[in-house]
C-alpha cells in the first residue's frame, strides 16, 4: 500500500485545564477528501492547526509524505504546501482585500509595495472563488459570507498540496456553498488532498471519502462514507443514539403581539417591512444573503438607525438608539458574527454571560460577584459548556461552545424579545439539538423569538410562521403547515410558480 501523504502517530496537545488530543492516531491518503468529525471540543479544529503549523503537539508525531515533521509556523506549514481555511474569520477589517490577501508575501522591489501587481494577484485569487467585489475594497465592508470566501480565495490560490478546511461553509449562502463545492471537486482533480472538518453530514457525504471520527480529544474510528449511514456517524460521534428534536410551541396557540414592525425602511439595506411577532411563536426569516434580514434585526436591536416606519413593543412606541436601550426594553440579540459581535474574548466565561445584565448585579457602584457567580455557573451547566469552570477564557473555546455562551447571556437576560441570527453557525449536530430545545422552550415559556438561519431544514423545523425576503423586501409569509423547502427557495429566489 502507498505511503499516506499524512499520517499521525500518538498526537496529544494540552490547554490550561484541557486536553484537547490524546494519542490520535490514524492516516490520510494523497489526493482524497478525508472528513474530520466530532461534537465541538472534540478537537477537529485543533488537529487542523497542528497540520497548517498553528499549534505544536505536546506529544506524538507528525508524518508527510513518510517523513517526521515539526512546523513551528504557518509559514513553514506553507512551505511545505500546506494552507487552511479557518472556521473563524480571521483578517485586517481595517485593510482592504488585496492587502489582506497578500499579507505575509507581498510583492515588493526595493523595500516599497508594487501595489498593481498586489492588486491584480489579488483579483486573479478572487476570480477563482467566483467573487465579484473591487479587490481595494475594505475588508470590514464585507458581509460574512464574502469574508469567508475571501479566506477560501488566500487558501486555494497558494497551489497547496494540501488544504484544510474548518467548517468552511458556516458562513455561506446556497450559491456561494455550490461555487465552493465546484473548486473543491477542482482542486480534487488536481490532485489536492482536502482535510475537510464540517458538522454538515450532507456536504461530508457528498465530498469526501472517508470520515474519521474524534470524541473528547480521541480517536474513535475512520470509515468509508460511502458505506457509513448517518445514524452512524452521530452515534460514534456523540457516543449514544441521537433523537432529532420536534418542537412543543407548534402544538400551542400564539398569545398576544409583542413586537409590531411597520413600514420599517433604512435605503439600501431593506424597504417597507412589515410583520408582527407574537408571544409564543417563533418567526422565522428566510433569504438570501443580502436579502436584509440581519439588516433588519440590527435595526430593531438598537445597531443601525431606519429612516422610516415604527416599531412598538406590547403596545408602547419603541424608539431605540442603542443596544443598551434595547436590553433595557426587553430585547436581546444573539448576533452572526460572535467572534467580533457577540463575545469579549479577552474575557472568561463568566465575564462574557455577565455582559448583558450586568446593570441587575450592581449593588451601589460594585457588583455582587457573589450573585453574577451563580447566575452565569447556572447557564454555563445549563448549555453543558465544555470548558474547566465559568473562570475559563473564552478564547480558548472551540466554535461551539463560544456560540453556547453567546446563546446563555441573552438566556440569562431573560428578554421578552430573542432575535436569533445563524445561532447554530458551526456548531455540531448534539450541540444543535440543545440549541434547538432552548429556542422551543423559550417559545414555550411565552417569549417572541426572531429566527434568521441560511439553513432551511432549521427555518422549516423551528418556526410557527416564516416571513421571505428578497432585495430588501418582505416578498411572502408562510405558515408553517403549507412551508417547505422548494416553497421558500421559489419566494427567496423570485422564481415564478
Amino acid at each position: 500500500m502507498a505511503v499516506p501523504l499524512l499520517r499521525f502517530e500518538g498526537i496529544t496537545k494540552r490547554f490550561p485545564g484541557v486536553v484537547a488530543l490524546a494519542e490520535v492516531s490514524f492516516e490520510i491518503q494523497s489526493g482524497e477528501s478525508h472528513a474530520l468529525i466530532g461534537e465541538n471540543g472534540a478537537g477537529k479544529s485543533t488537529l487542523g492547526r497542528i497540520v497548517a503549523g498553528i499549534h505544536r503537539p505536546d506529544g506524538g508525531r507528525l508524518f508527510l509524505d513518510g517523513r517526521e515533521v515539526s512546523f513551528r509556523s504557518p509559514r513553514e506549514a506553507v512551505r511545505a504546501g500546506i494552507s487552511i481555511v479557518h472556521q473563524e474569520l480571521s483578517f485586517c477589517p481595517n485593510l482592504s482585500v488585496a492587502e489582506n490577501l497578500c499579507l505575509g508575501d507581498m510583492p515588493s522591489s526595493r523595500g516599497r509595495v508594487r501595489w498593481r501587481e498586489m492588486r491584480t494577484r489579488a483579483h486573479t485569487l478572487l476570480q477563482q472563488v467566483g467573487l465579484q467585489i473591487d479587490p481595494a475594497t475594505l475588508m470590514g465592508d464585507l458581509s460574512t459570507g464574502q469574508v469567508q470566501m475571501v479566506q477560501i480565495a488566500g487558501a486555494v490560490g497558494r497551489r497547496a498540496r494540501i488544504v484544510v478546511m474548518d467548517e468552511p461553509t458556516s458562513s455561506l449562502s446556497q450559491t456561494e456553498t455550490s461555487r465552493l463545492f465546484e473548486i473543491v471537486a477542482h482542486l480534487r482533480r488536481q490532485g489536492v488532498t482536502i482535510v475537510y472538518i464540517s458538522h454538515r453530514l450532507e456536504e461530508i457525504s457528498r465530498l469526501c471519502d472517508r470520515v474519521t471520527v474524534l470524541r473528547d480529544g480521541r480517536f474513535i474510528q475512520t470509515l468509508p462514507t460511502a458505506s457509513a449511514s448517518t445514524d452512524e456517524i452521530v452515534r460514534l460521534m456523540i457516543g449514544r443514539p441521537f433523537k432529532r428534536y420536534f418542537p412543543d410551541h407548534v402544538a400551542r396557540r400564539a398569545g398576544q403581539e409583542l413586537l409590531v414592525v411597520k413600514g420599517l425602511s433604512s435605503p439600501g439595506k431593506f424597504e417597507d417591512l412589515s410583520f408582527v411577532v407574537r408571544s409564543g411563536e417563533v418567526v422565522g426569516m428566510a433569504g438570501l444573503v443580502g436579502a436584509g434580514r440581519s439588516e433588519a434585526a440590527c435595526a430593531i436591536f438598537g445597531i443601525d438607525r431606519y429612516t422610516e416606519g415604527s416599531i412598538t413593543l406590547r403596545g408602547r412606541p419603541l424608539l431605540v438608539r442603542s443596544p443598551r436601550e434595547a436590553i433595557e426594553r426587553g430585547i436581546g440579540m444573539v448576533p452572526e458574527d460572535r467572534q467580533r459581535q457577540g463575545l469579549v474574548l479577552s474575557m472568561s466565561c463568566r465575564e462574557n454571560l455577565s455582559l448583558s445584565f450586568l446593570a441587575r448585579l450592581r449593588r451601589w457602584l460594585l457588583v455582587d460577584h457573589h450573585r453574577d457567580r451563580m447566575v452565569a455557573q447556572e447557564y454555563f451547566w445549563r448549555l453543558q459548556v465544555r470548558a474547566p469552570d465559568v473562570d475559563t477564557d473564552i478564547a480558548g473555546l472551540s466554535g461551539g461552545n463560544q456560540q453556547k455562551i453567546a446563546v446563555a447571556k441573552w438566556l440569562a437576560q431573560q428578554c421578552e424579545v430573542l432575535i436569533f441570527d445563524e445561532p447554530t453557525r458551526g456548531v455540531d449536530i448534539g450541540a444543535k439539538a440543545e440549541i434547538h430545545a432552548l429556542i422551543d422552550q423559550l417559545a414555550t415559556q411565552g417569549h417572541g423569538i426572531i429566527l434568521i438561519s441560511s439553513e432551511l431544514p432549521e427555518i422549516l423545523n423551528l418556526s410557527t410562521r416564516i416571513v421571505v425576503l428578497a432585495k430588501g423586501r418582505i416578498v411572502g409569509e408562510l405558515q408553517r403547515e403549507r412551508a417547505d423547502e422548494e416553497s421558500l427557495i421559489r419566494l427567496m429566489t423570485q422564481l415564478a410558480s
